[in-house]
C-alpha cells in the first residue's frame, strides 16, 4: 500500500514506520491520522511483521503534535466520535509489540502516539508533553487517561494542567520513556530492543502483553486470574515444551509459534 505521509521500511519481522512532513516537524493532520490507522491494520494482518516501530523522519521531531487548523475547523460531532483516539486504541491493542522511537519533539498528539505504544525509546533531544490546555481544549486522543497510568494520577495532573513540557531525562525518571540514547540512534536502539523481544517465545510474547493490557485495567485478583489461565494456555503449546527442553540441554530454543 501506499502512503502520502508515511514511510513504512521492512528489516525481516521488524517494520519501521515513519512520520515524514518534516517540513512541518511531522505534525499529524487529518490525512495522517488516517493513514496510520491503515498501516496499524495492513501491519495486523502481515504474519511476518512481530514488532513495529514509530518514529518520525528526522532528528528534530517525532511528532510536533496535532495539526492546530484542522483542530480549529472540527465539529462538534466530529469531536465527540473521535477518529484520533479511535485510531490510537487500535494501535494500542495491536497483535504485534509496538516501540515509539522518539526523535526529538513529541507534544501534544505526538505524546499520546507515543503512549499507545508497548515501549518507548527517546533520543537525549527528545522533548515531551501534553500542551493542549494552551488552546483551551484538554488532549483529545486518549492522552489524559494513558499518561496517568504510565507515570501516576499527580504527574499526570502535573503535566497535563502546567503544560510543562520535559526533557528525555525526566521523563525517564518518571517512567514516560523506557530508555535514553544518544541523538540519532532512538530507531536502531529499538531495532535492538526488538531483537531481544524476537529471541523469545512469540507465543508467550503475545499472551504476555494482552495479560498485562488487560490487567493493568482491571482489580489484582480478576488481573491473577487472567495470569492464571493465561500461562495454563501456555503450558499446552510446542513453544514451552522447547524452552523448557532447551533451557535444560543448555542451547538455544528453536520456537515454532505453536
Amino acid at each position: 500500500m501506499d502512503y502520502k505521509n508515511l514511510l513504512l521500511e521492512f528489516d525481516g519481522k521488524i517494520c519501521v514506520v515513519s512520520i515524514n512532513r518534516p517540513e512541518v516537524r511531522n505534525a499529524l493532520n487529518r490525512e495522517t491520522w488516517a493513514e496510520l490507522a491503515q498501516a496499524t491494520d495492513q501491519l495486523e494482518k502481515d504474519d511476518k511483521v512481530k514488532v513495529i516501530i514509530i518514529t518520525g523522519t528526522g532528528d528534530k521531531a517525532f511528532v510536533a503534535g496535532a495539526d492546530v487548523a484542522a483542530l480549529k475547523e472540527r465539529t462538534l460531532i466530529e469531536t465527540f466520535f473521535n477518529e484520533n483516539q479511535a485510531t490510537l486504541s487500535r494501535l494500542a491493542a495491536v497483535d504485534k509489540v509496538t516501540i515509539a522511537a522518539i526523535n526529538g519533539f513529541a507534544l501534544g498528539g505526538g505524546c499520546e502516539l507515543a503512549m499507545a505504544c508497548d515501549l518507548r525509546v527517546a533520543s537525549e533531544n527528545a522533548k515531551l508533553g501534553q500542551p493542549e490546555l494552551n488552546l483551551g481544549i484538554l488532549p483529545g486522543a486518549g492522552g489524559t487517561q494513558r499518561l496517568t497510568r504510565l507515570v501516576g494520577i499527580g504527574k499526570a495532573k502535573e503535566l497535563i494542567l502546567t503544560g510543562e513540557i520535559i526533557d528525555a531525562a525526566e521523563a525517564r525518571q518518571i517512567g514516560l520513556v523506557n530508555k535514553v540514547v544518544p541523538v540519532g540512534e532512538a530507531v536502531q536502539a529499538s531495532k535492538e530492543m526488538a531483537k531481544k523481544i524476537l529471541a523469545k517465545g512469540p507465543l508467550a510474547v503475545r499472551v504476555a502483553k494482552s495479560v498485562l493490557d488487560w490487567g493493568s485495567n482491571t482489580s489484582l485478583d480478576q488481573g491473577l486470574i487472567m495470569e492464571r489461565l493465561a500461562q495454563t494456555i501456555l503450558f499446552a503449546t510446542e513453544d514451552r515444551t522447547e524452552g523448557l527442553t532447551a533451557f535444560l540441554e543448555k542451547r538455544v530454543p528453536v520456537f515454532n509459534g505453536r
